[in-house]
């Protein structure tokens, strides 16, 4: 669980807390002092997910600054990352009054803040909670780091998207481009559990999961995997356990968490792929949740070139079996569904 989702009232996401860490300041440089080249902001990183997410990202030796926030920790969990042997300034902003500061210049926005998932609980339970803790964020991402690219973790992602762009346009800052849901760990169970089934190797593997990220709206498209045999019952069932993976793991940890650490892994390898297409990096592709006109949902993951200026070229899907396309023209009504939830969310509140 983000700590923000801990201490502050959702509503109230952007207003200053009551206090502050006595005679501490809670924002601070622990490592270098040159201007950064490059900035990534990771809010909510005193998390489950923040947390280990934060030190892959500092380990990856991509970036200059590593800016680090949530509503308390994190100046412990910067000092703590800091003293990794690894390129990046570390910053850690703690409270709502000093979200701007660890915002502002930033390249990329990284964002898995909010409450996780406890058994039982579907995504959609989760989005009264979740909902107002990001339409928070993005009303600060607009006035900081209007420019930066946006990648969202915080669940439901098939509506807190949506939130996010609809926050973004109202602030006439919006840059569909630039605002990703990050679906990545869809990806990361289903070459995992393909190589797994197929006895190869799973650094080699390559699986496109088009559609949402939840639930049945995730279609891993196990029919276009090079060189693997399926029988459609190992399809069906494949497609199931990519689908729910999120539920394996809340019911291994027995109600004690989620899929924390293998969601920190996608997120910081998404992250590292976005700032390699934003370095000039070519043939950057991977899959993500995007504002697009593939489907009649207004927002869809499926391939994408990843640029200079963000999403560079959508290559949405083909060639889909007839149980590949029963997937999508079932699940596009729950994608459109979900994203008017958040977009009226949005003007409700």
């Amino acid at each position: 669980m983000s700590a923000i989702a801990r201490v502050q009232p959702l509503a109230k996401l952007a207003t200053p807390m009551a206090s502050k860490a006595l005679g501490v300041s809670s924002s601070r440089a622990f490592t270098g002092t040159a201007r950064a080249q490059n900035k990534v902001t990771v809010v909510g990183a005193a998390g489950g997910i923040g947390q280990p997410m934060s030190l892959l990202l500092k380990l990856s030796g991509k970036i200059e600054h590593l800016s680090l926030f949530d509503i308390v920790n994190t100046p412990g969990v910067a000092a703590d990352i800091s003293h990794c042997d690894a390129k990046a300034k570390v910053t850690g902003h703690k409270g709502a009054e000093e979200m701007g500061a660890a915002l502002d210049g930033s390249d990329i926005v990284v964002i898995p803040a909010g409450v996780p998932r406890k058994p039982g609980m579907t995504r959609d339970d989760l989005f009264n909670t979740n909902a107002s803790i990001v339409k928070g964020i993005a009303e600060q991402c607009s006035k900081s780091c209007p420019n930066a690219c946006f990648l969202i973790i915080s669940n439901p992602v098939n509506s807190t998207v949506p939130i996010f762009a609809d926050v973004l346009k109202a602030n006439g800052v919006y840059n569909p481009k630039k605002l990703m849901g990050v679906t990545t760990l869809d990806v990361v169970r289903a070459k995992t559990f393909v190589a797994e089934h197929q006895g190869m190797d799973v650094s080699k593997m390559k699986v496109d999961v088009i559609g949402g990220h939840a639930g049945t709206t995730i279609m891993p498209l196990l029919s276009q995997v090079k060189g693997a045999k399926f029988t459609e019952e190992d399809i069906a069932a494949l497609t199931h356990r990519i689908q729910f993976g999120g539920d394996e793991v809340v019911q291994a940890k027995d109600g004690a968490g989620s899929a924390t650490l293998s969601m920190a892994h996608a997120g910081a390898y998404f992250a590292g792929r976005v700032l390699d297409g934003l370095n000039g990096v070519k043939n950057v592709k991977e899959c993500t949740f995007v504002d697009c006109d593939l489907t009649d949902a207004p927002f869809f993951a499926s391939p994408c070139t990843l640029g200079k200026d963000g999403v560079s070229k959508i290559h949405g899907f083909s060639k889909l079996t007839p149980f590949e396309q029963s997937l999508v023209d079932e699940n596009v009504p729950s994608l459109i569904s979900m994203a008017k939830k958040g977009s009226d969310f949005v003007k409700n509140n």
